[in-house]
């Protein structure tokens, strides 16, 4: 069964995964980025295309995503994570995931102004162009190589999508401003998610914790990124790549983001930000 680790681009999933895959996949916590490929991406071209799904056609993208889950249970594993910024939205009629595929959902939430800058960053695209992104109902990769569309929805249509698993008590949100503030805390609330979504008897491991703690700083994997590459960077018009790691704080938006930017964005997420606590 698949526990989503849902998230808008640029919200803390690949810190949420690094500390996952460390405690799941490393017999002693030391992390590498080798060890994220055991939290795939969803949804992935290659799987769709090994079940002879066409990906040349959104429509058979969309009606196929329950086919696909169903194909990555049949392991019969007690559990499995999966990465997405998809919004838990129907496509052309047919649905993202359903509770016979789902397990839970661990739901990473980033303020959108800090959002917006580190996205505009990663895309290497004007913060006029992405806060137009977040704002509206945009789908990413609709016309990329693999031609996988995901429906990520704005800003606010992403967060309030996922919520509706809370009804059934398979819900766990994670802001990433405690997450960063906090992480032992916050970590062990996640583990704890986990076993008990899971019915596992999995150890929750002090000493293991605060290894990977030390081994997921901002700043470590900062220079891993340096040293090794990190193949989740994008590149530049120039084939140069853009530095993925880049800050990692929260409220780096008071430094750089134009009042006019910050205004259209307060305006378009106003309910969830207060909801949030962000406004």
């Amino acid at each position: 069964m698949i526990i989503w680790l849902a998230s808008y681009p640029k919200s803390g999933n690949t810190l949420m995964r690094s500390f996952l895959s460390s405690y799941f996949f490393s017999k002693d916590g030391t992390f590498s980025f080798e060890l994220l490929k055991n939290i795939k991406q969803y949804p992935n071209g290659d799987l769709f295309t090994r079940l002879g799904v066409n990906i040349e056609d959104p429509h058979e993208i969309a009606k196929s995503h329950i086919r696909v889950q169903e194909f990555l249970n049949k392991d019969k594993k007690s559990f499995k994570f999966l990465k997405t910024h998809s919004s838990f939205v129907k496509m052309d009629g047919f649905s993202f995931t359903d509770l016979a595929n789902t397990l839970g959902v661990i739901h990473i939430v980033r303020d959108p102004r800090d959002v917006v800058v580190s996205l505009a960053h990663h895309n290497n695209q004007s913060i006029e162009k992405t806060t137009e992104m977040i704002n509206r109902d945009f789908v990413m990769g609709a016309h990329s190589k693999d031609g996988m569309p995901v429906y990520m929805g704005s800003w606010s249509r992403n967060y309030n999508s996922w919520k509706v698993f809370n009804n059934k008590g398979k819900y766990l949100l994670i802001k990433f401003e405690d997450l960063i503030q906090d992480k032992e805390e916050n970590f062990k609330k996640i583990l704890n998610f986990i076993k008990v979504l899971t019915k596992s008897n999995f150890e929750i491991n002090d000493k293991k914790i605060k290894k990977i703690l030390q081994e997921i700083k901002f700043e470590k994997l900062k220079k891993l990124e340096e040293t090794e590459g990190f193949n989740e960077a994008k590149t530049d018009e120039k084939g140069n790549k853009i530095r993925f790691f880049r800050e990692g704080k929260s409220n780096n938006w008071k430094k750089t983001l134009d009042p006019i930017i910050k205004t259209s964005i307060e305006a378009a997420c106003q309910k969830e930000m207060k909801e949030l606590g962000y406004l």
